[in-house]
């Protein structure tokens, strides 16, 4: 089940040097679309105002996949892949015009007053409720680069 999707378009400032999507703002939309699952799951605003708490990204692996031209929409679709008492998993994918561009599986800590904690119990069970099968590229690492 789709948690959220988050569509922005491509803003000009953002191409880089060969006239494509730059890195970093691949890694901002998907950030967006982070806060967008972070909102479902009562990790909102509000949430971090009243109780001195959010989510941390430990982890992130990026996936460019295809290049993003100028003047492009952008829509990111996100899943919850796993939960733990203070942990979340999330995956995310770019696509624009019909086409997977970039995917980027983010690990994220519930953080209150600056040190790990665990979820409220109604934050956990909404993201219970929306955790669905991780894709087969989850997980995945960046190979060895010789045998050791």
């Amino acid at each position: 089940m789709t948690v959220s999707v988050w569509r922005e378009p491509v803003q000009d400032a953002w191409i880089d040097y060969n006239g494509h999507l730059s890195e970093p703002w691949y890694v901002m939309v998907m950030g967006h679309a982070t806060d967008a699952v972070m909102d479902a799951v009562g990790l909102g605003p509000a949430y971090r105002e009243a109780h001195d708490a959010s989510l941390y990204t430990v982890e992130a692996h990026v996936r460019y996949l295809d290049e993003v031209a100028a003047g492009t929409d952008l829509e990111v679709r996100s899943w919850v892949i796993g939960v733990t008492g203070k942990l979340l998993w999330i995956w995310h994918e770019l696509w624009a015009e019909d086409r997977l561009r970039a995917t980027e599986e983010i690990l994220g800590v519930h953080v209150q007053r600056g040190s790990s904690a665990p979820f409220p119990d109604d934050v956990r069970h909404r993201a219970d409720a929306v955790c669905t099968e991780p894709p087969p590229e989850a997980g995945r690492r960046i190979g060895p680069l010789g045998e050791k």
